[in-house]
């Protein structure tokens, strides 16, 4: 049976991983769209942070309006480092790789789309080559916020830690409304559900 054809599998995402690098100089910056996601969804669910050092990462747990607990997760390992911490908190829990749901920064998104997927590959991003190496599968689902391209004038690792401009964040604060909403119905009705309701959903840049 194709993917095409076969019933969506049911996939309830058990712990949430935000990818980001930790030092305040990164703060707000393209690539750590992953932190701001998971403490959007840490603010709605009123879930307070806490370091977690068996896990090297900020842990977030609490019950916010879902019955069973929800495990949130920003790994402090740096982002080319991040499957170390995704790993250790997946083994204390014991959770399965395809219950991680990982949302980070994609450069062939555009700015105010997102893309919710169930498996795939790392697509060049060093976060999640360490989290595929690290889970040993690339079969769990996966939450890209699209930061777009850089422009001519800089390369891309200026773009991706270079900070959104006030008109990006102020577009970037709706998108991150969505993903909110896409994980809150990831957690109810499960990942392919709001792949169907959100990865065709665009937030328009203000004139």
């Amino acid at each position: 049976m194709t993917e095409a054809n076969s019933p969506p599998t049911l996939v309830i995402p058990q712990l949430i991983v935000g990818l980001g690098n930790p030092e305040p100089k990164y703060d707000k910056t393209r690539h750590n769209i992953g932190f701001d996601a998971v403490d959007a969804l840490a603010r709605h669910n009123h879930i307070a942070w806490s370091e977690n050092r068996r896990f090297q990462a900020w842990l977030g747990e609490g019950q916010g309006s879902h019955p069973d607990k929800l495990r949130l997760l920003k790994p402090l390992t740096y982002m080319n480092r991040s499957g170390q911490a995704i790993r250790a908190a997946t083994d204390w829990y014991k959770l399965p790789p395809e219950s991680v749901l990982i949302v980070y920064d994609d450069m062939d998104l555009p700015l105010g789309r997102l893309r919710l997927r169930l498996s795939g590959s790392a697509g060049g991003h060093n976060g999640m080559k360490s989290a595929i190496a690290h889970l040993g599968t690339q079969n769990f689902p996966r939450l890209r916020i699209g930061i777009g391209k850089s422009g001519t004038d800089k390369d891309s690792i200026s773009h991706v830690l270079g900070k959104f401009s006030p008109q990006e964040t102020q577009l970037m604060s709706e998108v991150l409304q969505l993903v909110v909403d896409a994980v809150e119905l990831s957690l109810k009705q499960g990942v392919a559900k709001a792949m169907s309701l959100y990865n065709s959903r665009t937030v328009e840049v203000s004139p």
